[in-house]
């Protein structure tokens, strides 16, 4: 499916707005992966955002946190919080302040 967070077609990176060789990244992998498929829970990242093991979100805990958040707005605004939750489970939008 197509990414619902991602609104026009992919050409820099969704987090560094970085042009250049672009990867599909799953906002909720594991066992979620599917469903981030499924739903077009998906963003085009660079490498360096992707995989690097400090400062992509596999290795950066914050990176990662703020896709879920976003993910989970974008979401929310197509479908529901209480599909969201039937779906992925988590709230990942109860670690915000307000």
């Amino acid at each position: 499916m197509k990414s619902i967070v991602e609104r026009d077609p992919a050409e820099r990176c969704f987090l560094c707005g970085t042009w250049g060789q672009l990867e599909k990244h799953h906002i909720f992998g594991g066992p979620n992966r599917k469903w981030s498929e499924k739903y077009g829970m998906t963003v085009h990242l660079c490498p360096v955002c992707h995989r690097d093991n400090r400062r992509g979100v596999h290795g950066d805990a914050e990176k990662m946190l703020a896709l879920h958040q976003t993910g989970q707005r974008e979401f929310e605004q197509k479908y529901s919080h209480k599909k969201f939750m039937q779906v992925f489970g988590k709230n990942y939008l109860d670690t915000e302040e307000t």
